[in-house]
């Protein structure tokens, strides 16, 4: 009898509503509008399904305003941004749907502290997702025909444009085909970049249960759907919270649609401006590649990025190549404290590892010794094993590591399921680790895998939602062949659902460990095989995915056979780099293979959060930095 009482409460809510927003689904159907493709249907729909997977619910509150703009202001027929405003409901009980508004205040207007306040004559575009069974007859028979992706498991959006007139009633219309791709680049973008949201534990009145971010702006740069590129693939979409954050614009820029994010290289006459570069140890010419002591040496008086020996070589160096990257480089520097996590209370700079390691009393202990090249005569893999975890963790205190155990009493919906983390702070807290621990620096290798599985590919985490297996091929293993204890708590975020074979491959796999197979937990099993990717992989399982971290895509010829193998087998593959200028060349590389990237250059959100230095180049460089993927 309970259960019925509840079925029925439940489907009186979602065909009536509780809570914010305007009530279920007005029946506008996206077949009718004017000169849309069943192709970008397809596209709208799986964008909004990889936008549910992400759960902004789980965090965002109508009071979370972002602001967003897609390309320049020309593109669009009014020449200026459609609904540059947008607000996720359902949180905290509701629609679940995310509202976008023509501008900020009309936000504001219409968000009340329990009930969407119905406005006369606001316009706002919304997307709520319904329940199959309580859609019009029109959409279930689009969704059947078109065999459109599902959000969740039974879950499809719907979209409208809804304005409440003077008498308080509410009209809705089908959105225009310009609505739709405005629509579809913000779900591309907001997937990507809400889970980067920083938590502002100082900010807000402290009796607000609102939970309160840090302010927000990241640009990402989205592809369109082949039916709907226009001669051109790529829109930049900027979010930014709160709104009012956003990038000049030059209204000179090209039909690319990007916002110009940095100045334009300093002209020549100003180039004498030189600073010394105050950073201790050796350092090494960009130019000439001399060696030179960091008290020393000069850096660019612009960007403060490239590092050199003498005012020679850096006019030298900037005829021959800085000129033209001096203003992007001066962009990513100003990064630096965007990239910098700030949540942590351990020494977060690793200049000199050996140093950095015995401040931390774990210098040549445990999984730590791959941090130094104390150990570097030791074979990947082999290096001594003593004891158990408590060793491999080089004694830290037992609460200052992940133990090998799951995770209890967390459940999505009632039933187990992979735990999906936002971030480091996230998972410490799940894991009741202090802030002072620096397991995130080891731990960033087997969370950027668990992440690029749940987060960032679709067909991987649909997999492991049915709880089936994931194969994945990880190229060019080093040091984490001696990271294993590390990669166990990918089996228990699982969570109990799913498994992943891990093939890893590489010429530094040892010869006599080649061949093995080791299961790490119930839920993880780990191949090992020595050689060259596409050599070997005719003799492997069919990869689902394919991963290589921090691989310098631009420093090794035997790259392209392996590219070429991603490329004819159309396999998803993720890669990451330390920096956005080691990332921007894998990108050259990338494409120069025939290669689609099919997501750009993104801060990874389990970054190693040790900046490592340089030793020619200032820029801000993190393990498994960024990350950006093809085939996807």
């Amino acid at each position: 009898m309970d259960l019925h009482l509840k079925d029925l409460f439940d489907r009186f809510q979602e065909q009536f509503g509780s809570g914010p927003g305007l009530g279920p689904g007005s029946g506008t159907c996206l077949m009718k509008v004017e000169g849309v493709a069943p192709n970008f249907i397809k596209s709208i729909f799986k964008a909004s399904a990889a936008l549910y997977r992400t759960d902004p619910w789980r965090r965002l509150r109508p009071g979370h305003f972002f602001g967003i703009r897609v390309g320049k202001d020309l593109d669009w027929s009014a020449k200026k941004q459609l609904f540059p405003c947008v607000q996720f409901i359902g949180g905290d009980g509701g629609d679940i749907c995310f509202n976008m508004f023509r501008s900020e205040n009309d936000a504001k207007k219409m968000t009340g502290s329990r009930e969407t306040i119905r406005v006369p004559n606001v316009e706002l575009l919304r997307v709520t997702y319904e329940r199959e069974s309580l859609m019009f007859p029109s959409n279930r028979k689009m969704i059947k025909s078109l065999s459109l992706e599902a959000s969740g498991t039974d879950r499809f959006p719907v979209i409208d444009v809804a304005r409440c007139t003077s008498s308080g009633n509410m009209q809705f219309r089908d959105p225009t085909l310009e609505e739709l791709r405005f629509v579809y680049a913000f779900m591309r973008a907001i997937s990507l970049v809400h889970p980067l949201l920083q938590v502002d534990r100082e900010g807000g009145p402290k009796w607000s249960k609102l939970m309160h971010f840090e302010p927000f702006i990241e640009t990402v740069d989205v592809q369109w759907p082949a039916e709907f590129s226009k001669g051109y693939d790529l829109v930049a979409v900027t979010v930014s919270h709160p709104p009012g954050q956003v990038y000049e614009e030059k209204a000179t820029s090209t039909a690319s649609s990007t916002p110009t994010k940095y100045a334009e290289p300093p002209r020549e006459d100003t180039f004498a401006d030189v600073k010394v570069c105050s950073n201790a140890g050796l350092r090494q010419c960009a130019m000439c590649d001399k060696e030179v002591h960091g008290e020393q040496s000069l850096c660019c008086g612009q960007c403060r990025a490239m590092v050199y020996c003498s005012p020679i070589c850096q006019k030298q160096h900037w005829k021959e190549t800085h000129k033209s990257m001096c203003g992007l480089y001066k962009v990513m520097m100003e990064k630096e404290e965007e990239l910098a996590m700030k949540i942590f209370m351990f020494p977060c700079a690793a200049d000199q590892p050996c140093k950095w390691l015995e401040s931390l009393d774990i210098h040549q202990k445990g999984m730590w010794r791959r941090r130094c090249s104390c150990y570097s005569h030791c074979p990947f893999g082999l290096l001594p094993v003593k004891g158990g975890l408590w060793d491999s963790w080089g004694g830290l205190d037992d609460e200052n590591y992940p133990r090998d155990s799951p995770f209890h009493n967390h459940l999505r919906d009632g039933i187990s399921s992979p735990i999906l983390l936002s971030g480091w702070l996230e998972y410490y807290n799940l894991r009741s680790l202090p802030l002072s621990s620096p397991v995130a620096d080891i731990l960033s290798h087997p969370l950027t895998v668990y992440h690029i599985l749940t987060a960032l590919s679709i067909s991987s985490k649909n997999l492991l939602l049915k709880g089936k297996e994931v194969i994945l091929h990880y190229l060019g293993p080093e040091g984490e062949l001696d990271w294993m204890p590390a990669f166990a708590e990918v089996g228990h975020l699982l969570n109990g659902l799913g498994n992943i074979q891990i093939v890893m491959v590489g010429p530094e796999v040892p010869t006599n460990l080649s061949g093995t197979t080791s299961g790490i937990g119930s839920r993880v099993r780990v191949n090992l095989v020595r050689g060259v990717y596409q050599e070997e992989a005719t003799y492997l399982p069919t990869p689902h995915v394919v991963v290589a971290l921090n691989c310098g895509l631009d420093s090794y010829v035997s790259w392209v056979g392996a590219l070429d193998l991603i490329k004819s087998r159309g396999t998803p593959a993720f890669f990451t780099d330390q920096n956005e200028i080691s990332c921007t060349n894998a990108k050259k590389v990338l494409r120069s293979a025939g290669l689609h990237i099919t997501l750009p250059v993104t801060p990874n959100p389990f970054r190693s959060p040790v900046k490592n230095q340089g030793t020619s180049c200032n820029l801000p460089s993190y393990s498994n930095g960024f990350v950006l993927g093809v085939n996807t």
